[in-house]
């Protein structure tokens, strides 16, 4: 018996926790119905079982209350108590409602860790805050946390811009690998940075020791198939170069051909995705609690930034970039500047095997070129610019990071190209505007310099034309004979400052080509001082135009456009008639569809609906108070009306709407994480 009895009461238990269970989820769904946002579940849930516990508790109350088992409390007939039974389960829902409100508004879902993260993810979880405590700390240690919110004020000293600079590029620096990659990242974005950072971060330097070999060799064998005999015929274990992602081995392949090696470091994808994830997580939290961090958008850029390292640690795509220029030079055809050959078979996500360039970088062979004729550095130097220019104006796909550390130059005086991380692609529009505008430059025709800058860019709704028009000018004027005479002047330099000064957007592939183009007169001033880069620049850029000018070319694009034409041609003398027909009886009508984009209709449906809603919970809200306060209806009651019952009915109405209103609010507001599922 006493196992019978304690079976049955272990059975009672279960079926009322299951009770409990299904009467909180059921309470969680309608919660949600009723706010209009998908909630966290684990706090609706939350939420739910403290409604049923409460609602227990008010059902054992008034069934005391209707039966007489409540002395010196209330005391109704069971009508009555059934009464204040719908409407107390009608409250228990609103403050629940309300409860729900507040708690998302105070955190919103998605900014608390999931439980799966709390049970399994605390390893990750104390690494990444001891690396996220470390990063703020070097900042701190460098000044960074007293500026950090003032950062960017226009009101702001010279002299205080400079140091916050220097701070920035010296905290960026000790942090690491990723976080200096992100300032030479945003050391090409004039267009978001004052001046004095771009300089500061520009002299981002990775400087790492070379991990040893007895760390390389074993990642380079499982890289290539696990036997390096069965590739290689010799590997040099002293790196040629050793990068904070990356270092660069000799080695000889089988048949004898030399070759360049370039492996990722073991551990270096690890720590970049530990970084990145701090990375953004700062960036959110700036552009939630800083002026400057909303203006610029950090989170878009530490996106962007994010994106694009996990590409370059992607040695395919490099692989891909590495083809792509190669065959766009063997487009072009007519220059002495090459690409190493990759050798696709051997190589992967985080290994690259190319062929080895005979020479060194233009940055380290000041000997050799000393040692070449002025003739011979002039034609270097025209090369590599001519290459550049039809890369972007003719072929649409050039390197985008030109600088003397990444041109060889060979024993018997040609160019080589190396590392091709960064390369751009323009689209044919774009190679035309770009042309275009070289062209009229070339043709001191300021008009038409100005219109193919103002079709390459993304112009501002205030732009003042004639002001660009003038500025293109003075530019064209103060280059119009070339010559180095201008000291420290560069074209492409001071177009870009022309550019960004008249508020125009650069979008990316145009601002990597204004960049290759910036970054290639700097190399080509190191091939040969006496380059006029500016001359050549508007004979190559003429040159290129008149070719896309020629008859033939002119011929060819006349007969496509109207091969595309033909169906509309044919159909126009019909429609033609009808329209002339509609115009001549009378019938013509023009039929105007406002609010014809889906997003219109949305926002202005859910703009009257919140307001429907706004309206409908204050009428409720003032109905219910006036009923409460009168004294009228007959009683329910000692000192409780039939109104006043009727009013608190109401009140939980406009209750309610005014909850569903106020969330509705919040969760149209960007960055709350109303959309997540979690938390």
């Amino acid at each position: 018996m006493e196992v019978l009895d304690f079976g049955g009461y272990v059975l009672v238990v279960v079926a009322a926790f299951l009770f409990l269970a299904l009467q909180s989820w059921l309470a969680a769904v309608v919660v949600r119905r009723v706010l209009g946002v998908p909630t966290g579940w684990p706090r609706t849930i939350a939420v739910g079982l403290v409604m049923s516990g409460v609602m227990a508790l008010t059902v054992q109350y008034l069934f005391r209350a209707a039966t007489g088992q409540n002395p010196g409390g209330l005391e109704v007939a069971p009508p009555i108590a059934a009464m204040f039974l719908v409407l107390a389960t009608c409250w228990i829902f609103a403050l629940g409602v309300g409860a729900l409100v507040v708690i998302e508004v105070a955190v919103p879902t998605g900014s608390l860790p999931t439980v799966r993260s709390v049970l399994f993810g605390w390893k990750a979880r104390n690494r990444r805050g001891r690396r996220y405590s470390e990063v703020i700390a070097i900042a701190v240690r460098h000044g960074l946390g007293s500026q950090i919110r003032g950062f960017g004020r226009s009101s702001d000293r010279p002299d205080r811009q400079r140091k916050t600079a220097r701070a920035l590029r010296d905290s960026l620096s000790e942090a690491g690998v990723t976080f200096v990659k992100m300032g030479q990242m945003l050391s090409t974005r004039r267009d978001i940075l004052p001046a004095v950072f771009v300089e500061e971060l520009e002299s981002l330097q990775t400087s790492v020791a070379p991990e040893p070999w007895e760390v390389i060799e074993p990642a380079l064998a499982d890289r290539v198939g696990g036997d390096l005999d069965a590739v290689f015929r010799q590997v040099n274990s002293t790196p040629l170069a050793a990068a904070s992602v990356a270092q660069v081995h000799e080695a000889t392949l089988l048949d004898g051909t030399q070759v360049i090696v370039k492996i990722q470091r073991p551990k270096a994808l690890e720590q970049v995705t530990r970084d990145l994830d701090i990375i953004l997580r700062l960036a959110r939290w700036l552009e939630r609690t800083t002026v400057w961090g909303r203006n610029l958008g950090v989170h878009g850029l530490a996106l962007g930034f994010a994106e694009s390292l996990e590409e370059e640690l992607d040695y395919r795509i490099e692989l891909d970039n590495m083809r792509s220029i190669e065959a766009s030079l063997q487009d072009i055809g007519k220059h002495s500047v090459s690409v190493p050959h990759a050798y696709a078979e051997l190589s992967g996500e985080r290994l690259l095997v190319m062929e080895k360039l005979p020479g060194g970088p233009v940055s380290s062979a000041s000997t050799q070129l000393e040692g070449l004729s002025a003739t011979k550095r002039s034609e270097l130097a025209a090369d590599l610019l001519g290459v550049t220019l039809e890369q972007i104006i003719t072929v649409g796909v050039f390197h985008a990071d030109l600088h003397p550390g990444n041109i060889f130059i060979t024993p018997d005086g040609s160019l080589g190209l190396l590392d091709f991380g960064s390369v751009g692609r323009l689209d044919p529009g774009t190679q035309r505007s770009v042309g275009m505008m070289l062209y009229a430059i070339d043709k001191n025709d300021t008009a038409g310099a100005t219109d193919a800058l103002i079709e390459l860019l993304d112009r501002p709704d205030d732009l003042n034309e004639r002001a660009v028009e003038r500025a293109v000018g003075e530019l064209i004027t103060r280059y119009r004979h070339g010559g180095r005479s201008i000291s420290g002047a560069k074209m492409f330099d001071d177009l870009f400052s022309l550019v960004l000064g008249h508020g125009f957007s650069v979008p990316a592939q145009i601002g990597a080509a204004f960049r290759a183009l910036a970054t290639v007169e700097g190399t080509l001033s190191v091939i040969d001082p006496d380059f006029d880069v500016v001359e050549v620049a508007r004979e190559q850029g003429g040159r290129l135009m008149k070719d896309r000018f020629a008859t033939t070319n002119i011929k060819d694009a006349l007969q496509h456009r109207v091969v595309s034409l033909l169906p509309a041609l044919e159909r126009l003398p019909r429609r033609v008639d009808k329209i002339s027909e509609d115009l001549e009886q009378g019938r013509f009508s023009m039929n105007v569809r406002m609010l014809a984009n889906p997003s219109d209709r949305v926002f202005l449906t859910n703009l009257f609906q919140q307001m429907i809603i706004a309206v409908l919970a204050g009428a409720a809200v003032l109905g219910a108070i006036m009923l409460i306060i009168s004294d009228a209806g007959p009683l329910l009651a000692a000192g409780i009306h039939l109104y006043t019952f009727f009013g608190f009915v109401l009140l939980f109405g406009g209750f309610v709407l005014s909850m569903r209103a106020l969330m509705l609010v919040f969760a149209r507001q960007p960055g709350n994480g109303a959309s997540d599922r979690r938390g």
